[in-house]
């Protein structure tokens, strides 16, 4: 697994490095196929102190995405709790494969290889499109993707629908239900 660390606003000693090492590195017990581990540190000046400290946590494998984010006021306790995060999502990824493994098998057969690199692009201060990311879409069905969405924590998620080959977003409803939006060119 390749463990990238970023740091905004933090001082990235060895010992911070070892210990995110130490705390990421077990996930690949979980989930052995992780490809990358994308950790960033930042700290914010909010108004409350146990919400500074933020690690977030972007694991890419071949067949998914799994990304956990926590806040509190020490750096340390962000770590830990975030790697707790993903280790529970790993297990709820884990166990959904497993009762659709038939389905799931059959999906992944028929899906190219998931997304491996996201881009993302700061924009220069003072307009309002804080940050680009560019990324690929895969064909997949409304199932699948909201599936990722889970994954991923997102309220929404942009995919290609394998049926129509258009371009499609799953998203998360206030009655904790899930809608489907279908572009039509008018």
């Amino acid at each position: 697994m390749k463990l990238i660390i970023q740091a905004h606003n933090v001082e990235l000693t060895d010992w911070l490095e070892q210990y995110v090492e130490k705390k990421i590195g077990r996930l690949d017990r979980y989930l052995p196929d992780i490809d990358e581990a994308r950790v960033e540190l930042r700290e914010e000046q909010t108004r409350s102190a146990s919400d500074r400290a933020i690690a977030q946590v972007t694991l890419r494998s071949r067949r998914t995405i799994l990304r956990a984010e926590e806040r509190s006021g020490d750096m340390f306790a962000s770590i830990d709790a975030v790697s707790d995060k993903l280790e529970r999502r790993i297990a709820r990824f884990k166990g959904k494969t497993a009762r659709n493994s038939k389905r799931a098998v059959a999906q992944v057969n028929s899906l190219q290889e998931v997304v491996a690199a996201t881009t993302e692009e700061e924009e220069p201060a003072g307009n309002r499109i804080a940050r680009v990311k560019h990324f690929e879409v895969q064909p997949m069905d409304a199932e699948e993707a909201i599936e990722q969405m889970e994954l991923l924590g997102h309220d929404f998620y942009v995919f290609l629908n394998a049926d129509t080959g258009t371009i499609n977003v799953v998203y998360r409803r206030r009655e904790d239900d899930y809608g489907l939006l279908q572009p039509e060119i008018g």
